[in-house]
């Protein structure tokens, strides 16, 4: 065979089989997933913030990690990882969410600014303006701007219903002026929403005090001697019928240790008095967390969702 630049396509297949040996037939369809990790979307005062991208790729599909892609664009889940606002392990859910991106979307985990150098509402901005980068730069990661989705879990739930509420394209948090930071649809996984009730976070005996995360988040306040902080935090306490907000998309486990699951029941029901398109889902028995939330029913129902809000 002669040796030169062979495209696929242009290069002979091998058909000198040995015998005994197995042929396995392939489509060019199977779908595998490529990880770019720590991609920096932005440098917020000396604090560089990345993303961890996981982009489905198959023979078929073209995709090239070192050029623009000449295929036709996915659908983007972007995913805000929860950890109480302190600093995340943004590796968390990489894993379980490389099972999303096998359905056929580019998934971005968004690492935002922690509580201890940054109080609420930085999160949700940081997150926006991962949405920003992602659409500035869809031709590189093979997104389909118009086709964008935001979700996290825990904290991560809290930030991607502020980014889904907050609406900041015109103020200087937008990093990436002229590109717009709004979203199809919010998949809110066990977030803590709420603060209102003394029990919202169950075995967090400082509840509101200075140094709970939600006082902390806040600027190390006292949100009990402060209520109004409080609401300002909790997104039941934000909503009204005038409030822009795409549909959203819950899931909570009924035994949850650390977020009390009645925050998202609270948070539903808000939403449907409000009129606000929004679908519950309980997972019994699940606490916070864990392989209950990443099972073949749970994702079906999130593609489900999703393939709703883009049509």
């Amino acid at each position: 065979m002669e040796v030169k630049e062979w495209t696929y396509e242009e290069i002979p297949e091998f058909t000198d089989i040995p015998e005994g040996a197995g042929v396995i037939e392939t489509t060019g369809d199977e779908m595998g997933v490529m990880y770019m990790h720590d991609v920096e979307y932005a440098n917020v005062n000396g604090t560089p913030l990345h993303l961890q991208v996981l982009v489905p790729i198959c023979r078929n599909s073209g995709f090239d990690p070192f050029g623009e892609q000449t295929f036709d664009p996915l659908p983007c889940y972007v995913y805000v990882q929860g950890s109480g606002w302190f600093e995340q392990y943004v590796y968390a859910n990489v894993v379980q969410l490389a099972q999303v991106a096998k359905r056929g979307y580019v998934c971005a985990i968004v690492q935002y600014r922690h509580s201890g150098i940054a109080s609420f509402p930085a999160q949700a901005c940081d997150a926006r303006n991962a949405v920003r980068f992602l659409r500035k730069n869809c031709k590189r990661f093979g997104i389909d701007p118009d086709r964008m989705v935001i979700a996290g879990d825990s904290s991560g739930g809290h930030t991607a219903m502020w980014a889904g509420m907050l609406h900041n394209d015109d103020s200087e948090q937008n990093l990436f002026p002229g590109i717009s930071a709004e979203v199809s649809g919010i998949v809110d996984y066990y977030g803590s929403t709420s603060v209102m009730a003394p029990d919202s976070n169950p075995i967090q005996v400082l509840h509101c005090l200075p140094d709970s995360p939600e006082g902390r988040v806040m600027g190390g306040r006292n949100l009990l001697e402060e209520p109004e902080l409080a609401k300002q935090l909790s997104v039941e306490c934000n909503i009204d019928e005038e409030t822009k907000l795409p549909p959203v998309l819950i899931f909570h486990g009924t035994k949850d240790r650390t977020v009390n699951c009645t925050g998202s029941a609270i948070l539903y029901k808000r939403l449907k008095e409000t009129g606000h398109p929004v679908s519950f889902y309980l997972i019994k028995g699940a606490d916070h967390g864990g392989p209950e939330f990443w099972t073949e029913q749970v994702i079906d129902i999130v593609d489900e969702f999703m393939r709703k809000v883009f049509a």
